[in-house]
């Protein structure tokens, strides 16, 4: 399969979302991991909880240089079924079989039984992330249909991050004394969609390969050369901030809703599910944002909006009722599945400028490379954000009474750090150079040059006339 889209331009709804799909259940065990397994791990099955924390934390640190290598994989990868087909293939077998071993996981298992199967997810899960991006952005060669694509695949993300924390609430209500069937539970959920999911988006989706040449090795050049891209640094930047940003507000979201807000924890849950709710229309919403304008002018407007929405939390009173406060947190659920989908689509533009400049094939090394950013600081998010709270006294255990002025720098802290991050990040697209004209300049010079090339090698293979 070489076609990309549909001779109207676009790739059919249909193959559109099964495309997306497998960031279903990766979005899901996202949230299923930064949420329920360390705390089962910890509560149900006897492991410890410094030993449960060591295990995420050294598993994070291996992570990191795995993705640049799995990238550079990629994009040399030829095979008969395109590029990035058989790693998402050979991802979900290594994804299911780690989350079947991990949510299933028997009492009494060992760190180091934790260690391998986390190792082994992560590794899954990478192979289909990456697979996924390289291949929608070698798939949408147009600045907006780029938008389109990854506008469906930040919805699909959202809908399983969505069902995954309503799954604990169905079962509550289905089965209420089955307490600590609600984790494993959720590890069928995402074997079973992961496995649906990476059948439909490779079997109905086309691939558009871009031929391998001798010499697609990366060099330490190629290395520097894409790390020091100053589209590549300004992306890498924004994504740093807006992902510290949000992991900031979403490390202290419980806290400050229930202490500072006096939500009972359903409730707050509750409103974290209506606000990721949102994000299902949020995704493709601004996707066609960016399309109408440009994708760095939108995000740049919904930074600031975000922001926003988090600032009118300081104007409603601190006894108001708890519908009131779905408004402004319901708007930045909206808005926050927009940065990742500009983000991505952002950053396929980068991949064709890399391809132009190096002569080679780079798509998944450059989202290998982005993913590094993100990773750091929704780590450095929750360490900046506990000590700093901890400085002002603040005290998060259940029963522990704390006092107004660590209160005050709760309420302070929740506000204002989300918010001098997006803005931080906002400001790296100010008189962003790779906008809509020279997105499409760049992708008509390689439409040229691998036109040239395809004519230059069929001359090749057609024996000369005069010794025939």
């Amino acid at each position: 399969m070489t076609k990309s889209v549909s001779e109207g331009g676009h790739l059919p709804a249909w193959r559109l979302w099964l495309f997306a799909s497998p960031n279903f259940p990766l979005s899901a065990l996202i949230i299923a991991v930064a949420i329920y397994l360390p705390q089962y791990f910890a509560k149900n099955l006897g492991l410890g909880l410094a030993a449960v924390g060591a295990a995420f934390a050294f598993i994070r640190l291996i992570d990191i240089p795995v993705d640049p290598l799995l990238g550079v994989a990629m994009d040399r990868t030829t095979s008969p079924w395109g590029r990035y087909r058989p790693w998402m293939l050979l991802g979900a077998p290594l994804l299911m079989l780690a989350v079947h071993m991990l949510f299933s996981a028997p009492y009494g298992v060992s760190a180091s039984y934790v260690i391998v199967w986390l190792l082994v997810m992560y590794l899954g899960s990478s192979m289909i992330t990456l697979s996924q991006s390289a291949w929608g952005a070698s798939m949408a060669t147009s600045y907006d249909e780029r938008g389109r694509v990854f506008g469906a695949i930040g919805a699909a993300g959202v809908a399983g991050m969505t069902l995954l924390l309503a799954l604990p609430l169905l079962a509550s209500a289905l089965m209420p004394r089955a307490i600590n069937a609600k984790v494993p539970q959720m590890g069928l959920l995402i074997v079973v969609t992961t496995l649906l999911s990476a059948l439909a988006a490779t079997g109905m989706t086309p691939e558009r390969v871009t031929p391998h040449k001798p010499g697609q090795g990366v060099t330490l050049h190629d290395y520097i050369a894409l790390l020091l891209n100053p589209n590549m640094v300004r992306v890498s930047a924004a994504t740093f901030l807006f992902t510290l940003g949000t992991s900031w507000e979403g490390g202290l979201y419980l806290f400050y809703y229930t202490d500072v807000r006096h939500l009972s924890a359903p409730d707050a849950s509750l409103m974290l599910l209506a606000a990721l709710a949102a994000g299902l229309a949020g995704a493709p919403a601004i996707s066609w944002l960016g399309a109408k304008t440009s994708k760095h002018g939108a995000l740049i407007t919904i930074a600031v909006a975000y922001g926003g929405a988090l600032m009118t939390l300081w104007l409603i009173p601190l006894n108001a009722p708890a519908w009131v406060l779905y408004f402004p947190y319901v708007t930045s659920g909206f808005l926050f599945a927009g940065f990742l989908v500009l983000i991505n689509a952002m950053t396929a533009d980068i991949s064709d400028e890399a391809r132009l400049n190096q002569g080679k094939e780079r798509s998944a090394l450059v989202y290998a490379l982005l993913t590094l950013a993100p990773k750091i600081s929704s780590a450095l998010a929750i360490w900046m954000t506990f000590t700093l709270l901890a400085q002002f006294g603040y005290r998060p255990a259940a029963g522990q009474a704390n006092s107004a002025a660590a209160i005050s720098a709760l309420n302070i802290t929740y506000v204002v750090g989300p918010n001098v991050c997006v803005i931080l990040g906002a400001l790296c697209f100010i008189r962003y150079p790779l906008n809509r004209r020279r997105a499409s300049e760049i992708r008509a010079l390689l439409d040229a040059r691998d036109a040239a090339e395809t004519s230059s090698q069929r001359n090749a293979d057609v024996p000369d006339a005069h010794l025939a």
